[in-house]
């Protein structure tokens, strides 16, 4: 795994612009940014996170199997008690699940670490998808990178295929916080892979879904029945939105499903620890409370149950605060996890993002930071396989 300085598309704005990914830059800074990327070996890719991808994958599917309709642990987490059937029912259905995605530390010589799993609303889809792809092919024309480079990338197609298996022949509604250029994007972006799988398809904010008494259920603007509905919106918020209460008498169906809501819970770290202890893509984590926590020393990470962008999150060396980052999260509970610092390249510090569609390992995000809290200012670096 290396860092490695190349020259930039000259056209690359316009090429985003033709391509509408409109965020890659973000309150004035650079979000995208092809002014290096990062070149892995085909080991490393299907042996060093492929694989470990799925395998961490499978072992959340069997804690969640767990831990849904265990009251305990659904306190742990803080999951409103008041969801618990309506998760309970969307896991014995095997409501379907669309995507993921888990953010790793590693840097090609290790075993890849789970530091935590984005299960419910993961975004930057798009630019690993198709902004990534569209890098690594006009690169290898213009003699950018080797001729003989490829890239782990198979998202786009894997979506469609997994619209076709988990929607065919329905129409589905897409809504999140459409005011949100990134957000809008990413929407944007699934909406078509829906349609290219041959899906009717409908995008609404969030705040325009309705509901309706009489036949009871979701509606859109045009007092259609929301029957099947992705949501890149929280599940967490929306147990607590003012429609949070109608969600279980309703016939919708969610993608992501309910029972994902135990998936983006922090607090699967350390429940990942206590069913797989010293696994070698686990990192010891423990709940705040937890005695056992002091076994991590003085030296950990501190993270609320659901927290996003890295919000809230402190890294704790020797005793002494490293570093840390605001935000509004903390009150439902921290989480400890035991310190591994994510791997430095020429000073900055890197994230590895696995995707997963319909639990299937197929692509990367690669984020680095200034900061070894990876924030929502850190920026997008394409990869390549050399």
């Amino acid at each position: 795994m290396r860092r490695i300085v190349c020259p930039e598309r000259d056209d690359w704005r316009l090429t985003a612009a033709q391509c509408g990914f409109s965020f890659h830059t973000i309150d004035g800074e650079r979000y995208w940014d092809e002014s290096a990327y990062y070149g892995f070996t085909l080991d490393q890719i299907e042996r060093g996170i492929e694989t470990p991808t799925g395998e961490i994958d499978a072992m959340c599917i069997e804690l969640a199997g767990r831990v849904i309709g265990d009251e305990r642990n659904l306190r742990r987490l803080k999951i409103p008690e008041a969801s618990w059937s309506l998760i309970t029912e969307s896991w014995e259905r095997d409501d379907r699940s669309l995507y993921g995605r888990l953010d790793l530390k590693f840097d090609g010589k290790g075993p890849a670490k789970l530091l935590e799993y984005n299960a419910d609303t993961p975004t930057s889809i798009f630019e690993a998808a198709v902004f990534q792809w569209t890098w690594l092919e006009q690169a290898i024309e213009r003699r950018i990178i080797p001729a003989r480079a490829d890239q782990f990338n198979s998202i786009h197609e894997r979506l469609i295929a997994a619209w076709k298996e988990i929607a065919a022949g329905r129409h589905v509604h897409l809504t999140g916080t459409t005011g949100n250029e990134e957000d809008a994007g990413t929407l944007a972006y699934l909406e078509d892979t829906a349609r290219q799988a041959g899906l009717s398809t409908t995008l609404l904010d969030i705040e325009q879904l309705g509901w309706r008494d009489e036949p009871s259920g979701f509606v859109d603007l045009d007092d259609r029945d929301v029957a099947l509905a992705f949501k890149l919106y929280p599940w967490e918020w929306m147990f607590h939105d003012a429609f949070g209460a109608k969600l279980a008498g309703a016939p919708t169906r969610w993608i992501e499903p309910p029972w994902k809501a135990v998936l983006s819970n922090k607090g699967i770290l350390p429940l990942l620890w206590e069913m797989f202890p010293n696994h070698p893509n686990l990192l010891p984590a423990f709940f705040e409370d937890d005695p056992r926590a002091a076994e991590l020393g003085s030296s950990y990470v501190r993270k609320p149950l659901l927290s996003r962008e890295g919000a809230n999150v402190t890294l704790v060396s020797g005793g002494m605060p490293l570093d840390a980052q605001a935000g509004p999260y903390g009150a439902e509970g921290f989480v400890r996890q035991a310190l591994a610092p994510l791997p430095n390249f020429s000073g900055f510090y890197v994230v590895v993002g696995s995707w997963l569609v319909n639990h299937q390992p197929c692509g990367l995000s690669i984020r680095e930071d200034a900061s070894p809290i990876t924030g929502n200012g850190s920026r997008f670096l394409p990869h390549a396989i050399l």
